[in-house]
């Protein structure tokens, strides 16, 4: 059974045993999910309100989107199991011959990369969640905006959780080049997310406690 078809609780309990997928990696993901599907919730809480009559269009775009977005991050909760089986696979490949030592080799090195991309690209559409977001957030209908707070706090965790599986598949790829790339986007995507969570928790504690 796919991950993402489990109840709340089933999937805790599959987090909760022995095996090591879902990890890190798929809670990543489903924390990306979260965060969109509160952030579309804030934007529907907004839409056709007639004090907000004003952010109407944009609220509608971002529900849509948020909606969208948080399919796509529900499925990476399996891809990123997936991703973890597949390196595994590669490890268990025969090694007694010279000729299979290096097609195992390069399987590994080829699994792992994929296994640094899937949640490279979670990283990447949990980010682009973010300046959506922090409109819903300052934007959106006020009785929410601690829902939309917390929407961001997923997305920050979505992205860096997801770019800790990165880095450490990247400490076993051979591939210069690809290492120094995903390294930099991987910096970059993570002070970003940072900053954005800073910035919107700095302006609900001014202005939503008061």
């Amino acid at each position: 059974m796919e991950l993402k078809s489990l109840s709340v609780k089933e999937f805790i309990d599959k987090v909760t045993g022995n095996d090591p997928v879902p990890g890190g990696g798929s809670v990543s993901a489903l924390n990306g999910s979260l965060a969109a599907s509160l952030a579309a919730m804030v934007a529907n809480l907004t839409v056709g309100r007639k004090k907000y009559a004003e952010v109407n269009d944009e609220m509608e775009q971002i529900s849509a989107r948020m909606t969208e977005q948080s399919a796509k991050l529900l499925a990476d909760v399996d891809r990123d199991a997936e991703a973890y089986d597949r390196v595994f696979a590669a490890f268990k490949l025969p090694k007694e011959t010279d000729e299979e030592k290096a097609v195992r080799k390069e399987a590994i090195q080829r699994e792992t990369k994929y296994a640094a991309e899937v949640p490279m690209e979670v990283a990447r559409t949990a980010s682009a969640l973010l300046p959506m977001i922090d409109a819903a957030a300052r934007r959106g209908n006020s009785n929410a905006v601690t829902d939309a707070t917390v929407a961001m706090m997923c997305a920050r965790t979505a992205v860096i959780g997801a770019l800790l599986n990165v880095r450490i598949n990247l400490t076993s790829i051979t591939d210069e080049a690809f290492v120094k790339t995903m390294t930099e986007e991987a910096d970059r995507l993570e002070a970003a997310a940072v900053e954005a969570e800073h910035k919107l928790l700095e302006y609900v504690k001014a202005h939503a406690f008061n």
